[in-house]
């Protein structure tokens, strides 16, 4: 092998260590900041770490809904018609809130079952649902609109 050959042999294999590593930064960026989206069922199936922030869909429980007038946070369940998952969340309620209403929460369970809400999106019409939220719903046979 002359000298132009491991000049561009040695220029090749640093040019794929260096893509290698951005990659491997970029890849770990991305996992640090991902929302991951789940089903009151699916997030009590599978194994979370506490701190993971994710998203939960649903409705909001009937008879559910409970402000702490001492601290002001907002206690309610969010439920797939299967499985029920307490919520508390401290903040302006979005204007459609309320019970038996779709939502989308943000935020991580705090290790003792409950979900710690740093958002909610609640449904903005009539027709809107969750993908896996209305499939889980379909499959169930329970009532939903949309």
């Amino acid at each position: 092998m002359n000298h132009k050959q491991r000049r561009k042999l040695s220029l090749i294999g640093f040019l794929v260590l260096f893509l290698g590593i951005a990659c491997t930064l970029v890849l770990y960026a991305l996992r640090q900041n991902i929302s991951l989206y789940y089903t009151p069922s699916q997030a009590l199936v599978k194994p979370l770490p506490q701190s993971q922030n994710l998203r939960l869909g649903g409705f909001v429980a009937a008879d559910s809904v409970h402000m702490d007038p001492r601290t002001l946070a907002l206690n309610f369940q969010i439920t797939d018609y299967q499985t029920a998952i307490p919520v508390v969340y401290h903040g302006e309620l979005p204007n459609l809130f309320r019970e038996k209403q779709g939502v989308v929460v943000s935020g991580h369970f705090d290790g003792q079952g409950h979900f710690i809400a740093s958002e909610i999106l609640a449904k903005h019409d009539e027709n809107y649902m969750p993908k896996p939220v209305k499939e889980l719903l379909d499959q169930q046979g329970a009532p939903h609109a949309g």
